[in-house]
């Protein structure tokens, strides 16, 4: 219970702040591209540090990494409902994405130490999984409901409570552990890492603002590049490297960590773009628009627990594919979006893209895994978690910034503190098109590539790559 309290709160918060972005906006005058900031700043902090986070409570003990990563998290909650700027909104919620980093990886290992009963941990790690649907079909409706009463600083007084109490039940009741041996601390891929999503996402959501010609966009383009050859270069020389570039030998491993991203990319840029629509371009209110995505993130719930049966008996390839072509025909649907488009357009739309992204999400964890040694597969699981993560820095910032990009230098009122008029919602609604062709391509390429690589051929593939010891040549 404690463990899945940790994780409600995480995914409740991921989705709850995006129907605030709009009101966060009037008020702080903001530009887009600052609340990309809002959306982006956790997530990158997340994918940087969620596989460290991990190494680390296997070392120094997992209780004392997850309590104290609920109060982190808690307190960087608390500074975000008093922030004075959208600055300071941005750098609380980086510090508040420093404890959720912790709470994911470390509360899977807990349960996985605490159920040592095979039979009662698969039904924990079943509660676990299905938290996720919960929080994330709960976050719109809170979210609509706290800014229409409240207002938007509420929707970060709802973790404050359950992060403390969380975090008093771990230290009482959860049991101390740590690994037997646990990973080394690869400081210069930590930091190799940082510095390229850190430059790649500055680069994306200030691109369209400073222009894509600037100094100040081409230098983080050009560190990010070089500090992913630095990558390639320094990781196979680790002894336990942060980021096991040889798994990506292995066909199903590489399709699973593609699909994590592009899935991501669309969830994540769906929330973000679909909640500028919904309350700049049609006017619905926050709880209105909280509502309206309903069909997505309910979906999205129904779907996921759906997946993990078509796998035990078909394997992971059919929901792969029909996932894939769901979310694609789901964004179809929005590619002739406009202000007053039917509000049945819309749940059919976002019924098939959460049915899609739904199935999808259980299965790539088990595809990443696939022909893995025991010994490997905590890390491949650990790499696939992060490309979620990376996914959703880049669906925000890349959709986002293709918003950007289409309403510069209109006679949008977007970050003015005023409604839009019908010409600037006309304006906002087209240039969300772009968006929804990406999500269709990303759609139908994760269905081309499930449909090749994860079935026998992928196994068989993996099996070619892998034994259980690998020698490294340097330590």
């Amino acid at each position: 219970m404690i463990c899945s309290l940790s994780l409600f709160i995480t995914y409740v918060d991921a989705t709850i702040l995006n129907v605030a972005l709009p009101t966060i906006q009037r008020q702080f005058h903001a530009s887009i591209a600052s609340l990309q900031w809002v959306a982006d700043g956790y997530l990158l902090v997340l994918a940087c540090l969620l596989m460290a986070s991990g190494s680390t409570a296997d070392r120094i003990g997992r209780r004392k990494v997850f309590a104290t990563g609920l109060v982190v998290f808690s307190i960087g909650s608390l500074l975000c409902s008093v922030a004075p700027s959208i600055s300071w909104l941005i750098a609380f919620r980086m510090l508040q994405a420093v404890g959720g980093c912790m709470l994911a990886p470390v509360s899977l290992s807990i349960v996985r130490q605490v159920f040592t009963d095979p039979k009662e941990r698969v039904r924990a790690l079943g509660v676990w999984s299905g938290i996720f649907g919960l929080g994330v079909a709960c976050g719109p409706i809170a979210g609509g409901l706290l800014v229409t009463a409240v207002g938007w600083r509420s929707v970060f007084w709802v973790n404050v409570p359950i992060g403390v109490v969380a975090s008093v039940l771990a230290r009482r009741f959860v049991p101390e552990s740590r690994a037997p041996r646990a990973r080394r601390v690869d400081v210069p891929g930590q930091l190799l890492v940082v510095v390229l999503l850190g430059c790649l996402t500055l680069g994306v959501i200030e691109g369209p603002e400073l222009g894509w010609g600037s100094t100040w966009i081409v230098a983080p383009f050009v560190i990010a590049a070089l500090s992913a050859v630095a990558l390639a270069l320094v990781e196979p020389r680790r002894r336990e490297p942060l980021i096991e570039l040889r798994f990506f030998r292995s066909p199903p491993f590489s399709v699973a960590n593609a699909v994590a991203v592009l899935s991501y990319v669309v969830l994540s840029g769906f929330l973000f773009v679909n909640t500028l629509y919904l309350q700049e371009a049609r006017g619905d209110s926050p709880l209105v628009a909280g509502v309206s995505v309903l069909p997505a993130t309910a979906t999205i719930a129904a779907s996921s627990l759906l997946s993990g049966r078509l796998v035990a008996r078909f394997g992971v390839r059919l929901p792969f594919v029909a996932g894939g072509l769901s979310f694609a025909a789901g964004s179809a649907l929005l590619l002739d979006l406009r202000p007053a488009t039917p509000y049945a357009v819309l749940v059919a739309s976002y019924a098939l893209l959460g049915f899609g992204l739904g199935l999808i999400n259980p299965p790539i964890t088990n595809t990443a895994v696939t022909g893995m040694p025991p010994a490997q597969a905590g890390v491949a699981s650990a790499i696939a978690s992060t490309a979620r993560q990376v996914g959703s820095v880049l669906g925000v910032a890349v959709m986002g910034s293709m918003v950007t990009g289409a309403v510069a230098g209109s006679a949008t009122a977007l970050g003015s503190g005023r409604r839009l008029d019908p010409a600037g919602a006309a304006v906002l609604t087209t240039a969300t098109h772009l968006p929804w062709e990406v999500a269709v391509a990303s759609g139908l390429i994760c269905a081309a590539a499930a449909m090749r690589w994860t079935g026998r051929r992928g196994h068989e593939a993996a099996a070619r790559v892998y034994v259980d010891e690998i020698p490294v040549p340097f330590s």
